[in-house]
C-alpha cells in the first residue's frame, strides 16, 4: 500500500509528460475569421492534442499567454528564398514577424529540380517550413534560354515534361513573372499548356502579371483567361495599381476579381501593406534591350541608337507617371558600388556630377546595368488604393522578399515587419480590418488556397505552428531609411511543437520541414 502511495507522490516527470508544452489563459483566434475565445493548448509529437479552458495536462513547458493573443503560425503566399537560404537558416527576418512558413518560388524564379531542392531543404534544416511553386521563367530558361522568341513544339514539349515532374515531386503549384525575361517574350497560350500540367496535379497558378500599372486590367484578364482555359485556381500576387497617375483604380480593379469569382474562377490575390515596390532596375529598360543575357546587354547598351531608345523609353514612362525625375526609383542592392545602396537614381545622377536632367538620370541607369545591375525599392503606390485592396475578404498578406541579412543593403522593409506592419498599423491604430479577420487571411486562407492541409488552423491534430503575440505592442520597426530591424510583439513562436521564439528571443531551433504538395 506504502508503495502504491509513494507512485501516486512521484513527479509526473518520471513517468513522461501528458505533452510536451501547455499554453494556457491565451486569447485564442483559431485561423477561422471567429471571435476570440479563451483557453488552454497541448502540444505533443509536433501536433495540437488539445484544445479547451478545462486542458489541464503536465508538460514539459507551460507558456502562461495571459493577455496574448494566441493564432496559427502566418503563411507567407509569396516570398523568394532561393539562394539565401544558408544565409540565416533560423530565418529571423520571417520568425520575428510570426512567419512559420512561406511559399517560394514565385514570379517565375524558381528550382527546376523540385525534388532535389525539397530534399535539400529537408537536409538543411531552417527555423521556418517551405513550400515551393515551380517558375516558369526558369523552365523556359531551361529549355530556349533568354530568347526573345516563341518556343518550338520540341521545346514546348520538354517544358512541359519540366512542369509535370516537378508537380510530381510537390510543387504547389506554376508561377509566372510576365515583367521578367524570358516570361515578357511568352504568350498567353503557351503559359495555359503548363498551366493544365499543373491543374492536373491539383496545383495552383500564381502570377507576377504582365502588367500592374497602364495595363493592369488587361493584365488581369490574361490571368482570368488563364485560369478559365486551364480549369486552375489562380493567385495574382501583390495585388497593386503602380504609378501615381493610375492611383484610384483599385475601385476597378477589385471588382474585376469579385466578378470573376460569380462567374466561377476560383482566384485570390495577395498583398504587401506598403506604398512602394521593389524589383530590378532592370523593368526600368524596353523589354528588347534585356534578351539572352548580360553580355548581350552590356553589347546592346554600347550602340549609341539603343542607348537613345533606352532614354526615350524612360523619359516617357516619366512623362507618364507627370514625374521629372527618377527620385522614385532607389537602389536597394548594388553589388558593384554599395556606396549607391539607399540613393534614389536622382541622387547617385548628382553625385556622378552629372546635370539635374532625367536624360542624364537614364545614362545612369543604363550604366548600373552595364556593371551587372541592381535591385530598387520604387515609390508609386497610393495608401487609399493598399487600404481599399486590403478591404477585399480574399486577399492575403505577403512579404515578396527573401531572408533579411542584418546590414546587407537597403532592402524594402516588407521583408522584416509585412505581418506586424498589418497587426499593428492596419488593424490596432487605423481599424481598416478586423484582428480576426487579419490572422485568418494570414493562416487559413493561404493553407487553403495552397492546400496545405495540416497548418492554418488552432484545432487538434494539426500541426503546432503557433504564434503568441501581444496585440497591444506588435509593431513593424523597419522602415525605408532604417530597413534593418526586426519586428516586435511577438513573445513565443512554435514551429511544428518546437518553441523557436521564447519570450522574444530565437532560441536557434531550426525545426521546420519540407512541405510535399501532395499532387493525386
Amino acid at each position: 500500500m506504502k508503495w502504491i502511495i509513494c507512485l501516486l507522490l512521484m513527479p509526473a516527470v518520471l513517468f513522461g509528460q501528458d505533452c510536451d508544452i501547455l499554453i494556457t489563459n491565451g486569447k485564442i483566434i483559431d485561423g477561422t475569421g471567429n471571435n476570440w475565445y479563451y483557453g488552454n493548448i497541448a502540444v505533443k509529437n509536433g501536433k495540437i492534442i488539445k484544445i479547451g479552458r478545462d486542458v489541464n495536462l503536465s508538460a514539459q513547458k507551460t507558456i502562461d499567454a495571459k493577455g496574448l493573443i494566441v493564432a496559427p503560425g502566418f503563411i507567407d503566399v509569396h516570398t523568394h528564398l532561393e539562394d539565401d537560404e544558408t544565409k540565416d537558416p533560423e530565418a529571423k527576418s520571417f520568425i520575428y514577424d510570426g512567419v512559420t512558413t512561406c511559399i517560394t518560388g514565385n514570379c517565375g524564379s524558381s528550382n527546376v529540380d523540385i525534388g532535389k531542392y525539397l530534399r535539400w531543404i529537408d537536409s538543411l534544416k531552417l527555423s521556418i517550413n517551405i513550400a515551393t511553386l515551380i517558375g516558369h521563367n526558369d523552365i523556359r530558361k531551361a529549355v530556349t534560354g533568354r530568347a526573345n522568341r516563341e518556343a518550338t513544339p520540341d521545346e514546348m514539349k520538354r517544358m512541359e515534361e519540366l512542369t509535370e515532374k516537378a508537380m510530381k515531386d510537390g510543387a504547389v503549384g506554376l508561377s509566372t513573372g510576365l515583367i521578367y525575361i524570358p516570361g515578357t517574350y511568352t504568350k498567353t497560350p503557351e503559359i495555359v499548356s503548363l498551366a493544365k500540367i499543373a491543374a492536373k496535379y491539383n496545383g495552383v497558378y500564381a502570377t507576377h502579371m504582365r502588367d500592374e500599372g497602364d495595363s493592369v486590367t488587361q493584365a488581369i484578364e490574361e490571368a482570368l483567361t488563364i485560369g478559365r482555359e486551364a480549369k486552375i485556381p489562380v493567385e495574382i500576387s501583390h495585388f497593386k495599381l503602380s504609378g501615381q497617375h493610375n492611383w484610384g483604380r483599385s475601385k476597378i480593379t477589385v471588382p474585376m476579381i469579385e466578378a470573376a469569382r460569380r462567374e466561377g474562377i476560383e482566384v485570390t490575390i495577395d498583398q504587401y501593406p506598403y506604398t512602394a515596390s521593389s524589383t530590378s532596375i532592370s523593368t526600368l529598360l524596353p523589354d528588347e534591350v534585356l534578351a539572352d543575357g548580360q553580355d548581350s546587354i552590356k553589347a546592346r547598351l554600347k550602340r549609341p541608337e539603343i542607348r537613345k531608345q533606352v532614354t526615350n523609353h524612360i523619359l516617357a514612362r516619366l512623362k507618364k507617371r507627370k514625374l521629372k525625375h527618377l527620385g522614385y526609383a532607389v537602389v536597394a542592392n548594388y553589388p558593384a558600388d554599395s556606396s549607391y545602396n539607399g540613393k534614389s537614381i536622382e541622387q547617385i545622377n548628382l553625385v556622378k556630377g552629372r546635370k539635374h536632367k532625367a536624360k542624364y538620370e537614364a545614362e545612369t541607369v543604363m550604366d548600373i546595368m552595364m556593371n551587372g545591375g541592381a535591385s530598387a525599392v520604387f515609390h508609386g503606390m497610393g495608401e487609399e488604393d493598399v487600404k481599399f485592396i486590403m478591404k477585399y475578404p480574399f486577399n492575403m498578406f505577403a512579404s515578396d522578399a527573401s531572408i533579411r541579412r542584418l546590414g546587407v543593403g537597403m532592402p524594402h522593409p516588407r521583408g522584416y515587419g509585412t505581418n506586424a506592419r498589418i497587426l499593428g498599423k492596419y488593424v490596432r491604430d487605423e481599424k481598416v480590418i478586423s484582428l480576426e479577420e487579419a490572422i485568418r487571411r494570414m493562416t487559413s486562407l493561404p493553407a487553403q488556397k495552397f492546400q496545405l492541409k495540416d497548418r492554418g488552423l488552432i484545432k487538434e491534430g494539426m500541426a503546432a505552428d503557433i504564434v503568441i503575440f501581444d496585440e497591444k505592442e506588435v509593431k513593424d520597426i523597419s522602415t525605408f531609411e532604417k530597413p534593418h530591424a526586426y519586428s516586435t510583439g511577438f513573445q513565443f513562436v512554435l514551429v511544428n511543437g518546437v518553441l523557436t521564439i521564447d519570450n522574444g528571443i530565437h532560441t536557434r531551433a531550426r525545426a521546420g520541414q519540407a512541405i510535399h504538395h501532395k499532387s493525386l
